[in-house]
């Protein structure tokens, strides 16, 4: 298989691309209301020992992704159940993601367009995309990297007005059980998601490279998801912010700046689209590399099309409603996800210790 390597940059860019994408139009820690910002801050702690885990993966096997590196750990019969497993599992996460997406697009934009719609034409331009390659992924993602983060720069300094520093009083009011919910939740979603990226990229420019990629993105969109929680929060009070769908979108809305600046929730829009088309294309890679390390192929790029088609029918028959949705992925999703993201990578990382010990690479 070809070896796709990116540059320290591009791996940063897309990264956090993926991370902020999904989420820049919720409030991370919603679960507990006014003390969100808490969680945000606790859950950036806790999955640092993960984060170095997946660097330090990296590091010992250069040039592999975890699909590689599960087979040497594992051996061919375990190690290709586990590909499977981990195929699927990202297989249905991807139709998960599309789905969300194309709930957040008939619901506000397009509301007399069908949802298949929306789903193919974004599937599609996803697909296109992974069959150009990790290399220019990376190099869109350094381009557009700034709008999403300027954009909640920009509807957080004109929400100053609107915000309320009583709407973060009085701390742990709800206790320490919805804290350490939402903490879990921000912990799962989406910070241990990075695991799609050592699935996908094959490495980086240098062995240490990853620890920089890793933690760079941790660390800024750590300071995103704070900004986006404070700023719903001092705006529109824990309650609320956490009983919305879409609180960030709906927080633009009310924004009108002496009737010159208005409609600034296309900025929501377009920072979560953008995100979107980073996700799914990554998502979608990490499916057709795991088909193709079981089939023991070349070119990932031959199963893009067959896998694009299964992913938009699982997307369509996925959910019912938003309400659907967003119950399934704060009651299931957390701890679905828990095993794959959690569990195997330690168990993973250990295989990975001991090899490295006995045969010293």
């Amino acid at each position: 298989m070809n070896k796709e390597i990116i540059s320290d940059k591009q791996g940063i860019s897309i990264m956090i691309l993926f991370l902020i994408g999904s989420t820049s139009i919720f409030v991370p820690g919603s679960e507990a209301k006014r003390d969100g910002w808490l969680a945000v801050i606790l859950a950036v702690f806790s999955v640092i020992p993960i984060l170095f885990i997946f660097a330090r993966l990296n590091y010992l096997f250069p040039n592999q992704d975890l699909f590689d590196i599960i087979e040497i750990c594992f051996g061919k019969f375990i190690g290709k159940i586990t590909i499977i497993i981990f195929t699927w599992y990202t297989f249905y996460w991807t139709a998960d993601v599309l789905n969300n997406y194309a709930l957040f697009i008939q619901n506000v934009n397009l509301k007399h367009t069908p949802q298949i719609i929306v789903i193919i034409f974004f599937v599609i331009l996803c697909s296109w995309a992974i069959r150009e390659g990790v290399e220019v992924l990376g190099k869109w993602s350094k381009i557009f990297l700034l709008i999403p983060i300027f954009s909640l720069v920009i509807v957080s300094s004109l929400s100053i007005a609107n915000m309320d520093i009583n709407n973060l009083k009085p701390m742990l009011y709800e206790g320490t059980g919805p804290l350490f919910k939402a903490t879990f939740s921000i912990f799962s979603q989406p910070f241990c998601q990075v695991i799609a990226f050592s699935m996908a990229l094959n490495g980086f420019r240098t062995n240490k490279s990853s620890y920089k990629v890793y933690f760079t993105s941790l660390l800024v969109s750590g300071l995103y998801f704070l900004l986006l929680t404070l700023t719903n929060i001092l705006v529109l009070g824990g309650t609320i912010a956490s009983n919305k769908y879409y609180p960030t979108y709906n927080l633009a809305t009310r924004l009108d700046v002496l009737m010159i600046l208005q409609n600034l929730e296309i900025l929501i829009s377009l920072s979560f689209i953008l995100g979107g088309f980073i996700k799914i294309s990554i998502l979608l890679l990490c499916v057709c590399k795991g088909i193709t390390k079981t089939f023991q192929c070349n070119d990932y790029r031959i199963y893009i099309t067959p896998i694009t088609l299964l992913i938009i029918n699982l997307a369509y028959f996925q959910y019912d409603s938003v309400m659907h949705y967003m119950e399934f992925n704060s009651k299931i999703w957390p701890y679905y996800f828990l095993p794959f993201q959690v569990i195997v990578p330690i168990i993973i990382f250990i295989f990975a210790e001991i090899k490295q010990k006995k045969y010293g690479r």
